[in-house]
C-alpha cells in the first residue's frame, strides 16, 4: 500500500511538473519574438466577422505571423481575451509576438480605406466611384436623388457594403442640411430644404472657389426675389446631359432650347438639384452675403467679377472678351 501511495504522490509531482513545465513554455512562446517576415514587411491578415478563436488561431497560423496556432489559441484563453478579438483586416508587423497580436485583434485598430467625393459631383458619377472601389461589398441596387448625398472623405473598413456607404453619404447630408437650416438667416425667397439644396447645387457648379460662394449665393438670392430669370450655365448643361460635361461651350441655341433646367428660359428654380453641393455651398445660401450684386461673370484669374447693374456687368464682360481674345491669340 506505502509503495502504491508513493508511486503514486511521484506520478502527481511528474504530472504537476509537466504541466508547469507546459504551460512555462507555452507562455514563454507567447511573449516570444513571431516569423519575420520577407523584407521585413507588414503581413496584411483578415479576419471575418463571426470568427471563433480556433479559427482566428488557424489563419495567422496560414499567414505564418505565428508559429503555433495552438500556442496562440492557449495564450488568450489564459489571458482571458478570447471574446475581446475584433474582426477586421490588420497589418501584422513582422516579428510580432502572439501577444502582441492578440493586443492588436483587441485594440480593432484594423486597416482602414478612404474615397473622397469632389463637391458639385453628380449622384451618377459618386456610385460610379462606389462600384468601382475595389474593397467594397455588394451591389448598389438604386441611384439616389439627385442632391440627396454629401461630398465629403469618408473612411470604412474592408467588408463595407456600397449600400452601407450610400446610406451613410445620405444620412450626413440629412445631419449637415438640418443644422443648416436651422441657423438661416429671415427672409430668404426659399421655401424648403430642398429648394436650399438646388440652389446650393446650382452655386457649387458656378463657382470652385470658397471665399465667392457667399457672394455668388447672394447674387441668385438677390434674382429671385426680383423675380428675374436665374441664368446660370451649369443648368443648361444639366438638362442636356444630365452633368456630363459638354466639352464645348454653350451654343446659342442650347441657351433658347426650352428644358426643365434651363434658367435662361424659366423662371425660378428647376426642378431638382443639377448635382450634389458639399456643406459650404449649403451654408452660402442659407446665409448669404449682404450684397446688391446681381450679376458676375469670369475675371481671368479663375474667379468672378460682380456687378450691381447691367450697365456694370457688360462692362465686365467686355473685360473678360478681352482676355478670351488675348488667350485665343497666344495659343494659335
Amino acid at each position: 500500500m506505502r509503495t502504491f501511495l508513493r508511486v503514486f504522490l511521484v506520478l502527481v509531482f511528474l504530472g504537476v511538473a509537466a504541466t508547469a513545465a507546459g504551460a512555462w513554455y507555452v507562455l514563454n512562446q507567447f511573449d516570444a519574438p513571431g516569423p519575420q517576415a520577407p523584407s521585413g514587411a507588414e503581413t496584411i491578415v483578415s479576419i471575418p466577422m463571426g470568427t471563433g478563436l480556433n479559427q482566428v488561431a488557424s489563419i495567422l497560423e496560414q499567414n505564418q505571423v505565428v508559429r503555433s496556432g495552438l500556442i496562440f489559441r492557449i495564450g488568450v484563453i489564459v489571458n482571458r481575451k478570447a471574446g475581446a478579438l475584433k474582426a477586421g483586416e490588420y497589418a501584422i508587423p513582422s516579428g510580432a509576438s502572439p501577444s502582441q497580436i492578440m493586443q492588436i485583434l483587441i485594440d480593432g485598430k484594423s486597416i482602414v480605406y478612404k474615397l473622397t467625393l469632389a463637391e458639385g459631383l453628380t449622384s451618377a458619377m459618386i456610385v460610379e466611384l462606389v462600384r468601382n472601389h475595389p474593397v467594397l461589398l455588394g451591389e448598389v441596387v438604386e441611384e439616389p436623388a439627385e442632391g440627396s448625398l454629401l461630398p465629403e472623405t469618408y473612411i470604412f473598413n474592408r467588408g463595407t457594403t456600397r449600400a452601407g456607404l450610400i446610406e451613410r453619404m445620405k444620412a450626413d447630408h440629412t445631419r449637415v442640411l438640418d443644422e443648416l437650416w436651422a441657423t438661416r438667416v429671415q427672409d430668404l425667397p426659399i421655401a424648403t430644404k430642398e429648394e436650399a439644396v438646388t440652389l446650393a447645387s446650382i452655386v457649387e457648379k458656378e463657382t470652385g472657389i470658397a471665399s465667392e460662394r457667399p457672394r455668388v449665393a447672394a447674387v441668385f438670392i438677390n434674382r429671385l426675389r426680383k423675380g428675374m430669370k436665374l441664368q446660370s450655365d451649369p443648368t443648361i448643361i444639366y438638362g442636356l446631359t444630365k452633368g456630363v460635361p459638354l466639352g464645348r461651350g454653350i451654343r446659342q441655341s442650347e441657351l433658347e432650347k426650352p428644358t426643365p433646367y434651363n434658367t435662361y428660359v424659366i423662371f425660378g428654380l428647376p426642378p431638382t438639384p443639377i448635382a450634389n453641393p458639399g456643406k459650404a455651398s449649403l451654408a452660402a445660401v442659407l446665409n448669404p452675403a449682404q450684397t446688391n450684386d446681381l450679376y458676375f461673370v469670369a475675371d481671368g484669374t479663375g474667379g468672378h467679377a460682380f456687378a450691381e447693374t447691367l450697365e456694370q456687368h457688360e462692362a465686365n464682360v467686355r473685360k473678360w472678351r478681352e482676355i478670351e481674345r488675348q488667350r485665343a491669340a497666344q495659343n494659335r
